[in-house]
């Protein structure tokens, strides 16, 4: 099974001082927890992301899309960073969950990753095999 790991934390808080990098001890917190997902043999992907201000919002209300730069000021909580973990049940991903050294004002929400299986009773059989010819070209891209 694979999960994501999404951190939430508002874009205002900041470790230490105003607009000063995050403290050594949060990136060395950080990075043990890392390796031992890597470790560990479950760690599939991990980012941190940019600042909103850096961003932008597609919104598409009609005909055209709208795209809209952040930052994104009117939200309470934004996505900071991921990881993806492949794991052998939901009770494995509860515990890295809980490992995860994120601090006071900062949530982890975890969601399963849903698979083709949870798709079968869904979606038509075209859909489906248009779907597994899609993930076969990414897995190939990847052994490259």
């Amino acid at each position: 099974m694979r999960y994501m790991l999404i951190m939430e934390a508002p874009e205002s808080m900041r470790l230490g001082e105003p607009d000063a990098p995050p403290a050594e001890e949060a990136f060395e917190a950080m990075g043990r927890y890392n390796t031992d997902l890597v470790d560990a043999g479950v760690l599939l992907a991990a980012e941190g992301l940019a600042p909103s201000g850096d961003g932008f919002v597609v919104t598409h209300d009609g005909e055209t899309p709208t795209v809209t730069d952040g930052p994104f000021a009117e939200a309470k909580e934004l996505v900071a960073g991921f990881w993806i973990l492949e794991v052998a049940s939901r009770e494995e991903a509860v515990q890295w969950a809980r490992r995860c050294p994120i601090g006071p004002g900062v949530r982890l929400q975890v969601r399963r990753i849903a698979e083709m299986a949870d798709l079968q009773d869904i979606a038509p059989a075209e859909v489906l095999d248009a779907e597994a010819t899609l993930r076969r070209r990414v897995a190939e891209r990847e052994q490259v």
